[in-house]
């Protein structure tokens, strides 16, 4: 008896056709990765993946900064004094075109931690100066206003604040891009808003063909 060898019908093949797609696709499709150190991928953060600023580069800026922080004049004064300076930050604005709420927050909290583990001086704590600033209806990325900032800053007891702006230079050619961004910062003395200190610290990113 001959058995038939019945054909595949188009629905069996259109069936297995798609099944080699998704197998294929499959190999294709992107994949969560750990990175950072002490993982595999210690080099992930490093790497840029737009012109905008991340973390790596917010954390650069603020280091350089800091640096020159640590070494002024009102850095050698504030640890011969006899007792710690009480300083605050003051919220640093976003003068560029990128949304930076989450960025920003990141940066004003790595400043703090930076403060407070020199043990040069006391640091206001910044829950206690959002509320305040909510009680005058300030914005968190207002302009630093010298009146409001001495009556918040008798309120928590702070002699100076720390504070900045985060600046951009945007430029386009034939399809390529370069943004420099300068992170200014400043310490000002509250009673009469005199400039104690400033600097400022420089970063580029581009899209080259």
């Amino acid at each position: 008896m001959q058995r038939m060898i019945l054909a595949p019908s188009s629905k069996a093949l259109a069936l297995a056709a798609l099944a080699l797609s998704l197998a294929t696709a499959s190999g294709c499709q992107p994949k969560a990765v750990r990175g950072g150190e002490g993982t595999d991928n210690p080099g992930l953060d490093n790497a840029a993946m737009s012109t905008g600023l991340d973390r790596v580069d917010l954390e650069d800026l603020m280091k350089k900064n800091m640096a020159e922080l640590s070494s002024s004049p009102i850095w050698q004064n504030w640890k011969g004094a006899g007792s710690p300076p009480v300083v605050a930050i003051w919220p640093i604005k976003n003068d560029t075109s990128e949304h930076l709420d989450d960025q920003m927050l990141t940066l004003l909290s790595d400043m703090e931690t930076e403060l407070i583990n020199s043990g040069v001086v006391a640091v206001v704590s910044r829950e206690r100066q959002q509320e305040l600033m909510a009680e005058a209806n300030m914005q968190q990325g207002a302009d630093f206003n010298p009146a409001m900032a001495a009556q918040i800053g008798r309120q928590i007891g702070a002699q100076y604040f720390l504070t900045g702006k985060l600046q951009a230079v945007d430029e386009r050619k034939k399809g390529e891009r370069r943004v420099q961004y300068s992170l200014f910062m400043q310490v000002l003395e509250v009673e009469n808003s005199l400039i104690r200190f400033q600097t400022k610290s420089e970063r580029t990113k581009a899209i080259v063909r």
